[in-house]
C-alpha cells in the first residue's frame, strides 16, 4: 500500500492532474510502512517519498515556497516516527517469537526425548530432524525403553505434517511408553499404539472445531532380549538395516503388513513377530523414509546401506549418527524434503540384566 500511494502521487504530479495537493499523500507513505513493514521497509518507503518530493518540487519549480519546506518537515517527522514504531513492533514480535520457541523446545523434549546411551544389552543413540521448520518434531516418532522383557524400540512416520501429525506422534508414543512395561506380547504393544491412533481420528481443537488426524502411520517395533537376536514387527515401515561384519542388510519382513490405520485393506490380518540374529558387535539402524528418500540436486536417492558400510567401525552410536547426519546434509545440500528420525543400537556381549532404573531400583 505505501508504494501504491507513492505511485499514485507520481501519476498525479507528472500529469495534468498535478493541481491536486499531494503532500498529505506522501506523508502517509512512511506512516503506513511503519505499521505494515519492518525498519528496512520503512526506511525504503521514506527514501522513496523523499525522492518523489524532490522530483515534484523540481518539476513544478516550487523550490523556495513555504509549502515545499512544510511538506519536507512533515515527511521527515513522520518517517522518524514510523521507523521508531516499526523497530519497536519488530523487537516485541521477536521477543514473543523467542518465547514461543522456548516453549516449543520444552514441549518437544517431552514428546521426542533423546534415548539413553546405555540400555541393557545395547548402546544406543538417536537423531531427529524436522524438514524445513527448524523444529525437532514433525511427523516422525521414536523411542527406546529398557523393560523386563528386553530393550524395546519404536520408529514411526505419521502421514502429514503440522499440528495433526504432532498429535498423532504424542498419541502413539504415549501408548508405546505405557504398554512396553506391561505387555509380554510384542504384537499387543503394536496393537496398543494402533488403538491410540484410532482414538485420535478426531480430537477437539480450538474454538470447538474438530482437528482431523492423518490417515495412517507406518511403524516398526524392535525388541532386543538377552539372547543374541532382535525381534521385529513391521507395519509398512522401511526395513531396519543390520550392519554385520561390515555389510548392511535390510531386515525385510517375510509377510508385509499394512501401516497402522489401514487394517481394513488387509482382512484377516495376522501380525507376527520375526526373529533375526543380532550378535555382539552388530549394529542395528532403525530409520524413517526421510533418510532413504532424500535426494541430491541430480535427483539421486541417499544410498544408506553403502554409506553405513563405508563409515568407521569403532565409533559410538552418537558419533555414528552424527557422521550419518553430515553425509545426509552433504547429499541434499542441507535441504531436507522430509522429516528424519533414526535410532542406532550396538549389540554388546551377554551380561546379567539390570532392572529398569538401575541396580538399586526397587
Amino acid at each position: 500500500m505505501p508504494f501504491l500511494i507513492a505511485l499514485a502521487v507520481l501519476v498525479i504530479e507528472f500529469t495534468p492532474a498535478h493541481f491536486i495537493y499531494t503532500g498529505p499523500l506522501l506523508t502517509a507513505v512512511p506512516a503506513l510502512a511503519g505499521v505494515t513493514m519492518g525498519p528496512k521497509g520503512t526506511t525504503a518507503a521514506a527514501a522513496l517519498a523523499l525522492a518523489i518530493s524532490v522530483a515534484t518540487a523540481t518539476y513544478n519549480a516550487a523550490w523556495g515556497s513555504l509549502q515545499v519546506y512544510t511538506n519536507f518537515l512533515a515527511l521527515g517527522l513522520v518517517s522518524v516516527a514510523g521507523f521508531i514504531s516499526s523497530s519497536t513492533v519488530q523487537a516485541r514480535r521477536q521477543r514473543e517469537l523467542d518465547q514461543v520457541r522456548r516453549i516449543a523446545v520444552a514441549a518437544q523434549d517431552v514428546v521426542l526425548r533423546p534415548v539413553p546411551g546405555r540400555l541393557g544389552p545395547v548402546l544406543a543413540g538417536s537423531l531427529c530432524l524436522a524438514a524445513g521448520t527448524g523444529a525437532r518434531v514433525g511427523g516422525d516418532l521414536y523411542e527406546a525403553v529398557q523393560t523386563q522383557h528386553g530393550v524395546r524400540m519404536i520408529v514411526g512416520d505419521v502421514r502429514g505434517k503440522g499440528l495433526s501429525a504432532v498429535r498423532a506422534v504424542a498419541a502413539a508414543l504415549g501408548a508405546f511408553r505405557e504398554a512396553v512395561h506391561y505387555d509380554d506380547d510384542l504384537v499387543e504393544v503394536m496393537n496398543r499404539c494402533a488403538a491410540a491412533l484410532r482414538r485420535q481420528v478426531a480430537v477437539p481443537g480450538a474454538y470447538g472445531q474438530e482437528v482431523l488426524l492423518e490417515g495412517f502411520t507406518t511403524a516398526l517395533i524392535a525388541q532386543v532380549p538377552d539372547e543374541p537376536v532382535v525381534q521385529l514387527i513391521n507395519r509398512g515401515h522401511p526395513p531396519p538395516l543390520l550392519l554385520h561384519e561390515g555389510r548392511a542388510t535390510p531386515l525385510v519382513p517375510a509377510v508385509p503388513s499394512p501401516p497402522l490405520g489401514l487394517e481394513d485393506l488387509a482382512p484377516g490380518l495376522v501380525v507376527k513377530v520375526e526373529n533375526y540374529p543380532f550378535v555382539p558387535g552388530d549394529r542395528l539402524l532403525l530409520y524413517t523414509d526421510g533418510v532413504i528418500e532424500a535426494r541430491n540436486p541430480d535427483g539421486e536417492f541417499f544410498a544408506l546401506p553403502e554409506i553405513m558400510e563405508g563409515m568407521p567401525a569403532h565409533t559410538t552410536p552418537a558419533e555414528f549418527l552424527e557422521q550419518l547426519h553430515q553425509a545426509l546434509i552433504r547429499h541434499t545440500g542441507g535441504d531436507l524434503a522430509d522429516d528424519v528420525a533414526m535410532i542406532l543400537a550396538d549389540r554388546l556381549g551377554s551380561e546379567p540384566r539390570t532392572p529398569p532404573g538401575g541396580a538399586g531400583a526397587g
